[in-house]
């Protein structure tokens, strides 16, 4: 309160305050909004009629993206006597339902919510231009850009990460956090009857042979590597003790689930490893513009723009790797580019970032850099229906659910290909699927899926649908109960058999008979975008004559020519981990 008090002194002695009083109640109020993923609850309390104190008490936020709106948000309220406040970039929905929540439990103790709507965060002063020498910068700080700047970082060289965004994590963290992984010696490896080289065929196939086979052996050979190395910096994996699965799309079971929610684990440990090591950083709020090059088209740095407006030269010894991420946010490069959907348009919801808007892309292609593959946009069918996130999917993994439309009856392989997949989810009515399971991963109900999300609280918020038997779950979703008993009974019989079934899966492992049963919503999504800046298998940049790009280095969403036409679920998170490394250690080697 002290701190509240001086703060209010100070704009009245200062005359920057000519808002309209407001008479509150004293009280503590409550207000709920719509946020990313589901209602957030906000409380406000009012003190001498001023705002005291705003706590947001319930969530359903990804973590890491909205931690700092929840707390910077608030307190910046408070700070400013108004709900005018600005919102984070990248965390932009999370920040706008608190700022909602905040005027519902303000409107209630009887405040002037328009008039407080004209009060918020002062003008920051624009900090002079600066010029910044570093060895080796790193561009995004997502899965690829910190796998390269910490891999760098151990093997000597000075680094700095400057990320767009007012937080660290891209797509990764907003990811189910998988990625694929073949350790040949392994057990596991052996029970699954897998191999580096059957990851490597898979991969392949499952592009339709348009990716780049030195790249894709690149992949697969030193994913493992890359398990080992996260594990060494302290992240754990569920497969250690429950055994690897398969990934929507992944076609085997190879798949490291990390034990933390989300991409959570990978930034936890980056950012111990930051924190507890000299000569790296990273700079948020800190968009890259343009490269800078000498009379030989040598990179020698970045122009950006700082958090005030300002530009920051950043001058980079040893190099630059790129890692902006794709390009699934930007509805304009979407629709130019594609070639197979023909509706990218913004009525298709999106699984990305905010930040995912393909300005690495542009900036690469202006010094020269060759693009692959951009026609190659994949869609997958596992969207929320309300805001196109992965959020609120309630499947653990491929072998123990199904598919069924909205008349109750299944459609296709549910562990297929992901092309295939959401071309056939857009030919069922309103394009409109619902994943069905039973409770197996959900014994007791407050089990969480792969988003940290208990099933219990999906279901109280409607986003997912709870039977105690078959034909209760029918009723409950509105679907034949008689489609949707025979499908599940067909189901369970080739689980029983292992053979394959009409559409191709060969994918079991438990029948789906264990009540109460569970249903989630689920529709097409952008998810993931296979083309972009061509690279060699050292994570060099190649331009459109087919030479190296001196000084440049690129790793992640951002490149193209590894997957093909389709990318294998599991393979993203692999991508930017054996890439960023990659790049991180070639740049340093400079």
């Amino acid at each position: 309160m002290k701190k509240l008090a001086l703060f209010l002194a100070l704009v009245l002695m200062l005359g920057v305050l000519d808002a309209p009083a407001t008479a509150m109640e004293d009280g503590a109020f409550q207000g709920a909004a719509k946020g990313n993923n589901a209602d957030l609850v906000v409380e406000v309390v009012v003190e001498g009629g001023a705002i005291a104190a705003v706590t947001v008490l319930e969530h359903s936020e990804t973590p890491g993206i909205c931690d700092r709106s929840l707390v910077e948000i608030p307190e910046a309220i408070v700070a400013a006597q108004g709900l005018g406040v600005d919102v984070l970039s990248g965390a932009t929905n999370t920040g706008k339902a608190i700022l909602e929540a905040a005027a519902l439990a303000l409107e209630a103790a009887g405040a002037d919510v328009e008039a407080l709507k004209a009060i918020g965060t002062a003008e920051v002063e624009q900090k002079a231009d600066e010029t910044i020498e570093t060895e080796v910068l790193v561009i995004g700080a997502g899965g690829a850009g910190c796998a390269a700047g910490v891999q760098a970082n151990q093997l000597g060289a000075k680094v700095i990460i400057i990320e767009k965004q007012a937080s660290v994590g891209g797509n990764t963290i907003l990811s189910g956090g998988a990625l694929n992984a073949v350790n040949d010696r392994s057990e596991q490896a052996l029970a699954y009857d897998d191999s580096v080289e059957w990851h490597y065929t898979q991969t392949m196939n499952g592009g339709d042979n348009q990716g780049d086979p030195l790249l894709v052996h690149t992949l697969v050979r030193n994913a493992y590597a890359g398990v080992e190395w996260l594990q060494e910096m302290g992240m754990s994996f569920e497969d250690d003790v429950s055994g690897l699965f398969t990934v929507t799309g992944g076609m085997w079971p190879r798949a490291h689930k990390p034990s933390m929610p989300v991409g959570t684990g990978f930034f936890d440990t980056y950012q111990r490893y930051i924190d507890g090591h000299e000569g790296i950083e990273i700079m948020l709020n800190t968009k890259a513009e343009s490269f800078i090059t000498d009379e030989t088209g040598k990179i020698l740095g970045v122009k950006a723009t700082g958090e005030t407006g300002n530009t920051i030269t950043f001058l980079a010894s040893k190099g630059v790797v790129l890692a902006s991420g794709g390009f699934g946010r930007n509805v304009e490069l979407r629709t130019k580019y594609d070639n197979k959907w023909g509706c990218l348009d913004e009525t298709i919801l999106s699984t990305n970032s905010a930040g995912a808007t393909g300005d690495g892309i542009y900036m690469a292609a202006a010094v020269g850099a060759d693009l692959v593959g951009m026609e190659h946009i994949q869609l997958l069918p596992l969207g929320d229906p309300a805001s196109g996130s992965l959020s609120g999917n309630i499947e653990h993994d491929v072998e123990r659910r199904i598919f069924v439309n909205k008349e109750g009856n299944r459609f296709v392989n549910e562990g297929g290909r992901r092309d295939e997949m959401t071309e056939a989810l857009f030919a069922q009515t309103d394009s409109w699927m619902w994943i069905i399971m039973d409770s197996d991963c959900y014994p007791a109900g407050d089990e969480l899926n792969n988003f940290g999300e208990p099933i219990n609280q999906l279901i109280a918020e409607g986003r997912a649908f709870k039977g105690e038997t078959l034909e209760d779950l029918a009723a409950a979703i509105d679907v034949p109960a008689e489609n949707l008993v025979a499908s599940v009974n067909a189901f369970n019989e080739h689980v029983a058999s292992g053979e394959k079934d009409e559409f191709g899966r060969t994918l079991y492992s438990t029948p789906i008979d264990n009540g109460p049963f569970y249903a989630g919503p689920r529709v097409p999504t952008v998810h993931h975008t296979m083309g972009g800046v061509r690279i060699n298998t050292k994570a060099e940049v190649i331009d459109r004559s087919g030479n190296v790009i001196d000084g440049l280095y690129a790793a992640g969403e951002v490149t193209g020519g590894i997957h093909g036409s389709n990318r294998l679920g599991g393979n993203a998170l692999t991508d930017i981990l054996v890439f960023g490394r990659i790049a991180g250690e070639n740049v340093a080697a400079r």
